[in-house]
């Protein structure tokens, strides 16, 4: 899928600002809200103008510092002596010493990050001259911290806690970037891509749930819930469920016993064909009924599922509700290559076929 503007195809790129606004709440700050009013021709360009605001923000309250290990040979001890280069010092009539020690730095992971995050945008064709100047100026206070190289982040190792959690926004977008964006020329150098769907499939995800945690005051659940098997052995014991999946659901919206089970999907097609005769993918279709049916364990009807797509430019694209064994199961497609108004109409469709009029918040 191609996400520009100009294209028929694909996601205004103003849209995955609004997705990206509802999956980290901080962007619906003061800082950020100019964002909203501006168009970029690129995805890039948006992510671009994001760190430029998020960035300079961090710089007023400081960069997050953290311990990071050293070692260096010293005239006086500090913290503790690495017996074996001091040893090597003083074969070579070295008197100093080998020490190891953590000191408190600005050059930590998290930075960076950033820093190499915004050297690649600045670096790129598709941000706007207005964005390059902007990072420019932030990089500059990034002078003492080291550059990495894209391809090497361990992104699973980025935790995050009171002193650095304002990071956590501005992180995901450098995550974009950096693993979903960015791709090795043959000479080596590095260009940006298309967004990648297994990137945009996370944000579509998140954005939903997020979506109806803020806006449907109605609702008394919603969240990403596992759902339990409904199984037990011949002894009566759930002995043998531990060598079963566990059932993660994207979103699971509850109002008194009425439940819905969201699965959203991402994919660059919504349907397969089978003898030219085009049907729901099977795998979802089964995933979908399997959490609907374990959840209604008391067969009351009252649990739902929708397999929910971002829409293509597919000439069929799904859009129906079946009643099988009881329970209401459906696909449709949320069309995100509209104005957010519809988007959001759509959104709130959905909770008023199931649940009646969701309540907005002020």
């Amino acid at each position: 899928m191609v996400y520009s503007m100009t294209e028929d195809k694909g996601i205004f790129i103003k849209n995955i600002y609004y997705m990206l606004s509802y999956a980290f709440q901080v962007l619906k700050q003061s800082n950020y809200e100019s964002i909203a009013a501006e168009d970029f021709e690129n995805v890039q360009d948006l992510f671009a103008a994001i760190l430029n605001r998020g960035v300079a923000q961090q710089l007023k309250q400081g960069l997050y510092r953290e311990y990071v290990p050293r070692n260096e040979t010293l005239a006086a001890m500090r913290g503790k002596i690495d017996m074996s280069g001091t040893i090597r010092n003083r074969v070579q009539r070295n008197q100093k010493l080998a020490c190891e020690y953590d000191e408190l730095s600005e050059n930590n992971i998290f930075n960076q990050v950033l820093k190499t995050t915004m050297f690649c945008l600045v670096r790129d064709a598709g941000v706007a001259a207005k964005q390059k100047a902007g990072l420019k100026k932030v990089l500059v206070f990034f002078g003492d911290i080291d550059l990495l190289m894209p391809s090497k982040i361990q992104w699973n190792k980025l935790h995050y806690q009171r002193n650095n959690r304002n990071y956590e926004m501005l992180l995901n977008i450098c995550w974009f970037v950096l693993d979903g964006m960015l791709q090795t020329t043959e000479k080596g150098k590095y260009r940006m891509a298309a967004f990648a769907d297994e990137h945009m499939a996370r944000l579509y995800e998140k954005f939903i749930l997020e979506y109806y945690r803020q806006n449907c005051t109605c609702l008394s659940e919603v969240r990403a819930a596992q759902i339990k098997w409904d199984v037990r052995d011949e002894n009566g014991e759930n002995t043998a469920i531990r060598f079963l999946p566990v059932m993660q659901t994207d979103i699971f919206l509850r109002k008194d016993d009425v439940v819905l089970i969201i699965d959203a999907k991402y994919y660059g097609n919504t349907l397969q064909k089978r003898f030219d005769k085009p049907t729901l993918i099977s795998g979802n279709i089964y995933q979908i009924f399997t959490y609907v049916k374990n959840q209604d364990k008391n067969h009351t009807g009252k649990v739902s599922g929708l397999l929910l797509y971002a829409r293509t430019d597919e000439d069929i694209t799904p859009d129906c509700s079946f009643n099988i064994g009881g329970n209401q199961i459906g696909a449709r497609t949320l069309d995100l290559n509209k104005d957010f108004k519809i988007i959001s109409a759509q959104l709130d469709g959905i909770a008023e076929k199931y649940f009646g009029k969701p309540e907005k918040k002020l």
